[in-house]
């Protein structure tokens, strides 16, 4: 297929090795930050804060992090241009949700007066909420969301990039506790430029089902 969208996903892949003297610009960068604000979430929640690494304290400090385990991924955190943090809010109250709302009637998105009727939808979080408050399982769904907006923007960018779940919450939550301030950091994405002589990964062509194996036309 020749499209445009098509050859640069066709082109993105996830790197295993970074040229470290490559950067991403600030232009690129003020791209991604502005793609990550516009990524879609159930009613609109943002229930999630993102912590993107690029100075060399920061990257030490992810560096750090790696010292029990998953360090096959250890080394994008110095390589990599930069590094995002995903994380996600583990208790999403209704208070959260109206400031939300708050921002739906300043921005002209919604009237007023609907104010009320669009708390209503915070309904989504509560039924999957439990006893103590808890609703993981739906505010973690919502950062894939906005992973998923931003490995395509980045494949239009030009810019490579690894998703990483082999992490360590814990670390995470113990060296980035204040910038993360109460959210659950389980997934990250390295991102910059490979070293197409050194990636292993660079190159090789998809390897993906075809369409008629996932896919039912009704």
């Amino acid at each position: 297929m020749s499209h445009q969208i098509i050859k640069e996903l066709s082109t993105r892949y996830t790197v295993k090795k970074y040229d470290p003297s490559k950067r991403i610009s600030a232009e690129d960068i003020d791209v991604i930050k502005e793609a990550l604000r516009l990524s879609p979430s159930s009613v609109n929640s943002q229930p999630w804060k993102f912590i993107l690494v690029e100075s060399d304290e920061g990257k030490q400090r992810l560096h750090d992090t790696f010292a029990n385990k998953h360090q096959f991924n250890q080394l994008h955190a110095k390589e990599a241009s930069h590094s995002l943090l995903l994380a996600y809010d583990p208790k999403f109250t209704k208070e959260k949700f109206s400031k939300r709302v708050d921002v739906e009637v300043s921005s002209g998105h919604l009237p007023a007066e609907m104010y009320d009727s669009f708390m209503g939808a915070y309904a989504f979080a509560e039924m999957n909420t439990d006893e103590s408050g808890n609703n993981s399982s739906w505010t973690k769904a919502q950062v894939y969301l906005a992973l998923g907006n931003l490995l395509h923007t980045l494949a239009r960018l030009g810019i490579a990039s690894t998703p990483m779940e082999g992490v360590d919450p814990e670390l995470i939550g113990d060296i980035f506790k204040d910038e993360l301030d109460g959210h659950v950091c389980e997934v990250a994405l390295a991102m910059g430029y490979q070293n197409e002589k050194e990636d292993w990964n660079f190159g090789l062509p998809k390897a993906r089902l075809p369409v008629t194996d996932i896919l039912e036309v009704v």
